[in-house]
């Protein structure tokens, strides 16, 4: 589920739509949360759907760490990737605000964290752009995505959290220890899909 003070809109005809803020959304704030209304598509359904399905799951969906395609029932599936991305996967499920985002700011992603099988040529043309994303951008860049992620965790109790309740209670509970130092912080690198099962699934697509 997205965050509720969103919107679609037409980016341009390069990117097509996105996800845009319609007020503003402070730096730590969970801005998506799987929910279970969320469509999980295994690899052997995935095998079993016809090359145009195929394709338009593999548009919308994100790959998670079981190997399972989630395509979110709302416009989630609509953000997109920046390099300088203002949110960011978790390793808790959830993504947060890694600053302020301005109301008619596009929210935006880091694709790198959803177990990409090939390299894609990227167009968001920020200042660092990383010009392509690559299966491997996880264990690049992983300590300064944490870093960042760690960071908005630290807010989190501070700003209003509409999507907290949508959260697992065990999940909510994990953030809870975690912010009272009571548990270790649970890395990026747990989205990431176990090379055996990235071989399972590479077979079955």
């Amino acid at each position: 589920m997205i965050h509720p003070a969103t919107e679609l809109r037409y980016v341009n005809d390069i990117i097509g739509l996105g996800v845009f803020a319609v007020a503003d959304i402070p730096k730590g704030t969970i801005v998506y949360a799987k929910d279970s209304f969320d469509i999980e598509v295994t690899p052997k359904e995935f095998a079993a759907l016809s090359p145009p399905m195929q394709a338009v799951a593999e548009r919308y969906s994100y790959l998670d760490e079981r190997g399972v395609r989630i395509i979110s029932w709302d416009h989630a599936k609509y953000v997109n990737h920046r390099c300088d991305c203002n949110t960011m996967s978790t390793g808790y499920g959830f993504e947060i605000a890694l600053r302020d985002i301005a109301a008619g700011e596009e929210i935006t992603d880091e694709y790198g964290l959803f177990n990409m099988d090939q390299e894609i040529v990227l167009a968001c043309g920020c200042e660092g752009c990383r010009g392509v994303l690559r299966p491997g951008d996880i264990e690049t860049w992983h300590p300064v995505w944490d870093a960042r992620v760690k960071g908005a965790l630290a807010c989190l109790r501070r700003v209003p959290q509409p999507l907290w309740d949508v959260l697992d209670p065990a999940i909510r509970g994990e953030v809870e220890a975690y912010l009272r130092r009571r548990t270790s912080y649970r890395s990026v690198l747990s989205l990431r899909l176990p090379r055996a099962a990235r071989l399972e699934a590479s077979v079955a697509y």
